[in-house]
């Protein structure tokens, strides 16, 4: 019997150590606290379905919610500093540390606030590391007027990224600038859904009230201020707000200031499956950025192609990477100013004009079946197999 214990025991072990070979360990990491963090869920799901081992790193925040179960394993670090320069230093030496001292074949770096850590570790443990640049990191608002901070995030980035081989960001445009500024070539990977996730049917009633939706980070230059001051001069709608950030007190302020109470919802930060529930049930979405420095002027937000995959016309500013979507697929409106008075008028157009919205509704399944996170993975798929080939 104890025999037959050991032979098992014997052929386990051999079974898990050559599975194991054949599996490579990649450890992402990211600032967040991983929660709503779509866009890095789908890049770990697809490293994971390629046959990879993958470890994601974030933070855990005193008011983070449970992560649901996911297919790959996760792991949040507790901080003494959650904002500012200590914040950043505490991260990236946890980071560093695990890293170093942890089993991985590959690293992916989400941001440049992560890549300090990363690169230290790959160059000491000589592996190869990949670099997936979320946005024009050093031209976010909140960089622009803090000129010090700024420059040290550049001082970073311009040390760093022209020895990365291996690049991924969110558009053309941001894509061309690293390129050239670095001579680092950056794969475009657009933030796009996933085709199952707004697969359920609207449940739409007859109510005469539509729902006009935002959904994303409630920060500076979003635009969120102007809408709600539009709302006075938008009849028979309710906006809907979903998510958090700095700005989101102020906000709720002006609602009350504004006595719009009844015509504007907070509901928070929304977790992916909650978010997928909600989208649908819109009958505009709205992603009216600020053309507030060169981060936010390329902007391709995730929210906007959620609300297309979930068919729901959508409304968003003159600005290039987002306007591009609209006028090709014509699936909703763009709009030149900010200005209340006229958001309004183009927020009552696109609610009320029911040419335009059926021309809308025809074109929005076209844009869905485009627009998915099946046909962009294609572009991460390539690199991590050219990784491993080399």
């Amino acid at each position: 019997m104890f025999s037959q214990l050991l032979l098992k025991f014997y052929i386990y072990r051999q079974f898990y150590r050559v599975n194991s070979k054949l599996k490579h360990k990649i450890i992402v990491s990211v600032t967040s606290d991983l929660v709503s963090d779509n866009r890095v869920h789908k890049y770990c799901s697809t490293l994971h379905y390629m046959g990879f081992d993958v470890l994601l790193i974030g933070r855990k925040l005193k008011n983070s919610q449970p992560l649901l179960t996911r297919a790959y394993e996760t792991k949040r670090f507790n901080l003494l500093f959650n904002k500012g320069p200590l914040f950043y230093a505490e991260f990236n030496y946890r980071l560093y540390l695990c890293l170093l001292f942890s089993k991985s074949d590959i690293l992916l770096a989400n941001d440049l606030d992560t890549l300090p850590a990363n690169f230290l570790a790959s160059k000491v443990k000589q592996i190869p590391l990949v670099y997936d640049s979320h946005e024009y990191f050093t031209e976010v608002p909140e960089l622009v007027d803090r000129p010090r901070i700024k420059k040290i995030w550049e001082w970073i980035e311009k040390k760093i990224v022209p020895q990365l081989k291996y690049a991924t960001t969110v558009c053309n445009s941001i894509a061309e600038i690293y390129s050239e500024k670095y001579g680092t070539p950056f794969r475009v990977v657009r933030n796009l859904p996933l085709t199952t996730v707004h697969q359920t049917e609207k449940t739409k009633t007859a109510q005469t009230e539509k729902i006009i939706l935002y959904q994303g980070a409630v920060n500076i230059g979003r635009g969120l201020e102007q809408v709600i001051n539009a709302l006075h001069y938008v009849e028979n709608a309710k906006l809907i707000i979903a998510g958090d950030g700095d700005i989101k007190p102020q906000l709720e302020a002006l609602v009350q200031t504004k006595n719009l109470q009844n015509k504007i919802v907070f509901t928070g930060r929304l977790t992916i499956n909650e978010l997928a529930k909600l989208t649908p049930t819109a009958d505009l979405g709205l992603s009216v950025e600020e053309d507030f420095g060169l981060n936010y002027r390329f902007a391709l937000p995730n929210k906007l192609f959620d609300y297309i995959q979930a068919q729901v016309p959508v409304l968003v500013t003159n600005l290039p990477e987002m306007a591009a979507v609209v006028n090709r697929f014509q699936v909703g409106e763009i709009t030149d100013s900010l200005d209340p008075v006229f958001l309004a008028a183009k927020i009552s157009e696109a609610l009320e004009n029911t040419e335009k919205r059926k021309f809308w509704m025809a074109n929005l399944p076209i844009a869905a079946a485009e627009l998915t996170w099946e046909n962009e993975e294609k572009i991460i798929r390539e690199i991590f197999t050219l990784i491993l080939k080399n």
